[in-house]
């Protein structure tokens, strides 16, 4: 297995946790205190990010996800996955439903995502942009402003902590893996459809700050999934965890304890 993982803690079940694009496994730091001290925590770089490799052939995250369970004797797991990591593991849920106990999506919908606000377009313009010149400080400053703002405030209203820690993470990934040759992963096509075959425990958290397109996909999650729970997190944008870290491990707790 050549992802870069941590494996900590014994007790209770097995959590596995999903970081989003462009972030590497230091995202749940805030989150690993609580969880590993009641269960196996597992949280891991995805490819082409943090200290795994990049990928440089057609690939599925869905599929390294379940790799890594398997290499590791896993039975089943809850996914707790974040933006790019709640998409994979929305599909890792989809294509091995023998590996997954219960799901945690946050401000993430399918890996097929849908953007037509205003905003957002004009953030991935504007990256598309800052990659064709290299602008490796102006495409960071981009990302976050998509990934962590939001649409509703300046960045100086953000913690500066938090905004450090992301744009650490964020220019790590970029000088790292972003090279010629590198691949990105696709996912499970027909994906939204397939939702209602979710069939276990599942809980959909969105930032009360994060852009419409991201709720709205949040929300299209929870009502495709038979019983999901659907819970606003206030003063957050698209890192809750990072930003309200209180509030996501209370619902996590909550969540867990059932």
């Amino acid at each position: 297995m050549d992802l870069h993982y941590e494996d900590t803690g014994s007790g209770g079940d097995v959590l596995v946790l999903m970081h989003g694009g462009t972030m590497d496994l230091r995202m749940w730091d805030d989150q690993m205190p609580a969880l590993s001290a009641r269960h196996r925590v597992i949280r891991y770089d995805a490819r082409g990010h943090g200290r795994s490799p990049t990928a440089t052939e057609p690939y599925r995250q869905c599929d390294d996800a379940a790799a890594l369970l398997r290499h590791l004797g896993v039975g089943r797991a809850t996914l707790i996955g974040l933006s790019m990591g709640g998409s994979a593991a929305i599909d890792t849920t989809l294509e091995h439903p023998e590996l997954v106990e219960r799901l945690v999506v946050m401000g993430s919908g399918t890996n097929e995502p849908e953007f037509d606000d205003p905003w957002m377009l004009q953030r991935f313009a504007n990256m598309a942009t800052l990659q064709e010149s290299r602008d490796v400080d102006g495409w960071v400053t981009e990302f976050l402003l998509m990934g962590l703002v939001g649409p509703y405030r300046e960045p100086s209203e953000v913690d500066a902590r938090v905004t450090a820690r992301c744009r650490q993470m964020a220019t790590d990934t970029v000088r790292h893996h972003a090279r010629p040759g590198a691949v990105t992963p696709h996912g499970v096509t027909g994906s939204w459809p397939r939702l209602g075959e979710i069939r276990i425990p599942a809980l959909a958290l969105y930032g009360t700050l994060d852009a419409p397109d991201h709720v709205a996909m949040v929300e299209r999650v929870a009502a495709g999934i038979d019983g999901c729970r659907l819970v606003p997190i206030e003063g957050a944008a698209h890192m809750p965890n990072m930003e309200r870290p209180d509030l996501v491990g209370a619902q996590l707790r909550g969540f867990l304890d059932q």
